[in-house]
């Protein structure tokens, strides 16, 4: 009887463990459809699953305990490489317009209130100003700079530019601010020159570089009018005398 006893306990034990042991492959493959892994706001979500046990004994009767099984940490941060500039084109392109546009109101202002002074001839034989703004425009210019600009400017079968060409060219604020750069470096060294030219030859320039701050090419042509009668009206008061 123990014997017959022990060998209906060892085929009991044994019939439990095959029947853990299909149950386990049973949830194996239900555990591996239900596994998790998600993103969810720049997190990943290890994978989750559900981890089983398997007890018997003759009090208790079979008993399987199911737990979860999280596999390495619950949540791994991805690693970002951010990358952003600090302004954007417009921004860069509007505070170079304005800084460009007061800078050189300083020198214009010296050359008109105090010609003859030494602060304004000594300022305005400086070439710093120029380099300060040639260095501007040429980091404005690397900036607008697009495959398409030169087919832009040479857009015809002459090469030679169009209008067209060069108003879809100035669409941008930031060509648009480089232009407005080189035409301030311009328009301030043709102020200087006729300043100069005024203190050479003695005649006075305050209109010409006034006009020339914002229209160039008529504060010349109205320096070039200046000289002329200045010098007639210097050569009829020599006759006279």
């Amino acid at each position: 009887m123990v014997l017959s006893a022990g060998s209906c306990n060892s085929q009991m034990s044994l019939m439990i463990k095959q029947h853990c042991y299909t149950f386990k492959r049973e949830q194996r493959s239900f555990s591996s459809v239900r596994g998790i892994s998600t993103v969810l706001v720049g997190q990943q979500v290890a994978r989750i699953g559900i981890k089983e046990n398997c007890d018997w004994s003759f009090v208790r009767g079979t008993r399987v305990v199911f737990s979860p099984k999280v596999a390495g940490s619950l949540l791994q941060r991805r690693s970002y490489k951010v990358s952003a500039s600090w302004f954007t084109s417009s921004q860069i392109a509007s505070t170079v317009f304005t800084l460009g546009t007061a800078a050189v109101l300083p020198f214009y202002t010296l050359m008109v209130v105090a010609p003859k002074a030494e602060l304004t001839k000594r300022t305005m034989e400086s070439t710093i100003p120029f380099g300060a703004l040639g260095i501007l425009y040429a980091y404005l210019l690397y900036l607008s700079w697009t495959p398409d600009t030169m087919r832009l400017m040479f857009a015809s079968k002459y090469w030679l530019p169009e209008l067209s060409s060069i108003g879809k060219m100035f669409s941008s604020e930031m060509t648009l601010a480089s232009a407005w750069i080189h035409l301030l470096a311009v328009d301030l060294f043709a102020a200087r020159q006729v300043y100069q030219d005024g203190l050479e030859n003695e005649i006075e320039t305050r209109h010409s570089v006034s006009l020339c701050l914002l229209f160039c090419p008529i504060g010349i042509v109205t320096h070039m009018l200046t000289k002329l009668l200045t010098r007639k009206m210097g050569n009829t008061e020599q006759s006279l005398e």
